[in-house]
């Protein structure tokens, strides 16, 4: 019984201290924009489905807000890249590549996609990089390939 006792008084304690203790958050500034954003690696195919593709690349760290989207203009012909897919990422200010993923969605199944990639702030600023076009082709229905972004 002294036992139980003694475990609820540490939990007690422990559970007070935590409780006591403010958690501040620290909310910093804006990194200073980078003069020149480069595409380091890709863009390239990471996965595929039958309706649905991952682009991936990695960029120099963008600098800036640190939430950024990652954004591909995409279609079936190379001459109308009329859609448009954006995904949220965050920056890691501790580090000077980015890795950017954008999914595509949805997609038709065995057909042939051209995109070209880009990436931006919250306020819709482009970071000054675009990629050149590139394609992929979706899987048959029910299959799945995948594959790794070139390097360049």
């Amino acid at each position: 019984m002294n036992r139980l006792l003694v475990k609820l008084a540490i939990i007690a304690a422990a559970g007070s201290l935590l409780c006591s203790s403010p958690i501040v958050a620290q909310i910093l500034p804006p990194q200073k924009k980078a003069e020149q954003v480069e595409i380091l690696k890709g863009p390239g195919l990471e996965t595929s489905h039958d309706d649905l593709a991952i682009i991936r690349w990695t960029s120099t760290n963008p600098g800036g807000d640190d939430d950024h989207y990652a954004v591909a203009y995409y279609g079936t012909d190379p001459n109308d890249l009329s859609q448009t897919a954006k995904n949220h990422i965050r920056l890691n200010r501790g580090q000077a590549e980015t890795i950017f993923r954008v999914r595509l969605q949805p997609l038709k199944p065995d057909t042939t996609y051209y995109y070209k990639v880009t990436s931006t702030g919250t306020d819709g600023q482009s970071d000054g990089v675009e990629s050149s076009v590139n394609h992929f082709t979706t899987a048959a229905p029910g299959q799945q390939t995948s594959a790794h972004p070139p390097s360049q």
